[in-house]
């Protein structure tokens, strides 16, 4: 008995808090942010470069789709965090209403979950009662829904995150291309993109812990199509323009 008592005490000094995993989440949707901005704008200043050798047009063009990319961004993932944690709250709150009518039927479903994970019968009632003894409302939360009531999803951050990884990435494609001589500023801009491309699958990659390799070319790849196509148009649209 003195053993099962001071496991317990250790797992519960570790950090197996959500906060981890919600910093982990930011981070993978900048790393999606920054690749968006990259290929977005990219695919527009090169298409229009590829139609006009005249730089106002170009970074017109590009300060547009950053901008309109941004905020396309920001409102999205405004609208779509706002969603999951009104989604939490009500689980929430549903949780908390069924401790106070049904204490009881409540234990027995916490019991059953420990159970379930491969505790003996005996052993999971234990677990249930003393965690409800504790903390009733954070034990059923913990184990049956996942969430972690102090750490809940915030549409705000989620937004200026997602807004600010965008420019971020689109601020690459954009500056190569109006800085650059206009006899190499195409071409010197698709290495900039891809390399930078490589970056944000590398890291990607890294974060969910998936073949480097795999992620880098799927990202690279993606990216030089999306240029290709669009210098094909451009350069197509500006001939019969011209």
């Amino acid at each position: 008995m003195v053993l099962m008592t001071e496991i317990p005490t250790q797992h519960t000094a570790e950090p197996h808090g959500g906060t981890a995993a919600s910093k982990l989440n930011w981070l993978r949707a900048g790393v999606l942010g920054a690749n968006d901005g990259i290929v977005s704008v990219a695919g527009i200043v090169v298409g229009v470069a590829a139609a006009t050798s005249a730089v106002e047009p170009v970074l017109t063009a590009g300060i547009a789709g950053l901008t309109a990319g941004a905020v396309s961004m920001a409102l999205g993932e405004y609208v779509s965090v706002s969603t999951q944690r009104d989604t939490e709250k009500a689980l929430l709150a549903k949780e908390r209403t069924e401790l106070d009518e049904q204490p009881e039927e409540e234990l027995e479903e916490l019991a059953a979950i420990y159970e379930a994970k491969g505790l003996s019968a005996e052993t999971a009632w234990q677990v249930a009662t003393e965690l409800t003894e504790r903390d009733a409302f954070a034990a059923h939360v913990e184990a049956e829904l996942g969430i972690d009531p102090d750490d809940l999803t915030n549409p705000l951050h989620a937004a200026f995150s997602s807004m600010f990884a965008f420019t971020l990435g689109a601020l690459l494609p954009l500056l190569a291309i109006v800085l650059l001589p206009p006899s190499i500023r195409i071409p010197l801009t698709f290495v900039v993109v891809v390399a930078a491309l490589a970056l944000t699958g590398h890291i990607s990659a890294v974060i969910g812990g998936a073949n480097r390799t795999q992620a880098i070319l799927r990202v690279t790849i993606g990216g030089a199509i999306a240029m290709t196509a669009t210098y094909l148009i451009g350069t197509l649209v500006g001939t019969a323009v011209g």
